[in-house]
């Protein structure tokens, strides 16, 4: 190999890491293009949680789907339809997580439930990476899949989770965000897939208005 390497030229060694290093940089362009177009989102998704095998156990997964909306910065909504009715609310202020089999509806400080390290900073942080690559290392992964990807690791060390991977695609109507893929300081995987991906929505301005039903217990811990 040391002696195929001598006979390149220096223009020959230019030509093969090019584009190898245009390949490396193609997931975090495009989710710098994604934090920078995409002001709102609408979609549905599958959930996939598979938590670690226990001795003499096989790992147990557990899907969920449903839909969400978010809009940036800091709002979103998570609707679970199956196997259980929840919904979780960002409004910008509080954080809202309704469970509808629990008739209890808990209500805390958004800032306390959702750091700048959590999943959730990938769709609705400001629209710059560099408000991400303040708490995570950000480097772009081989493309697979039909994706492009991104792993980020948060930066503090004592966070729940130990890494993501976004995985990102460009079509005709703009970057997608498509994948993400979470492994926590547990061993337990969760991958989120997004279906039906609306880029920029117009968004009704009750979209991120919680109201408690009635007869509902509110907890405010």
């Amino acid at each position: 190999m040391k002696i195929f390497c001598r006979r390149l030229s220096g223009w020959a060694l230019v030509l093969l890491i090019f584009p190898l290093a245009q390949v490396q940089a193609q997931g975090l362009e495009l989710m710098g293009q994604f934090m920078k177009q995409v002001n709102s989102g609408r979609a549905n998704f599958t959930q996939v949680v598979t938590s670690p095998a226990k001795t003499g156990q096989p790992a147990r997964q557990k899907i969920s789907t449903g839909s969400l909306e978010f809009r940036r910065p800091g709002q979103f909504r998570f609707v679970y339809m199956k196997p259980f009715a929840q919904t979780l609310l960002a409004d910008g202020q509080n954080f809202w997580l309704h469970d509808v089999e629990l008739n209890q509806i808990t209500v805390r400080k958004q800032s306390l439930v959702l750091g700048t390290t959590t999943p959730m900073a990938l769709l609705t942080s400001a629209a710059d990476v560099k408000v991400l690559e303040a708490d995570f290392q950000l480097r772009s992964e081989p493309a697979h899949d039909g994706l492009e990807w991104v792993r980020a690791t948060p930066k503090a060390q004592d966070g729940q989770i130990q890494f993501l991977m976004a995985g990102f695609r460009k079509t005709d109507k703009g970057v997608e965000l498509l994948v993400i893929d979470v492994q926590d300081s547990l061993g337990q995987r969760s991958v989120l897939t997004l279906n039906s991906l609306e880029l920029n929505p117009a968004l009704g301005a009750d979209t991120f208005v919680f109201r408690p039903p009635a007869g509902v217990e509110v907890i405010r811990p």
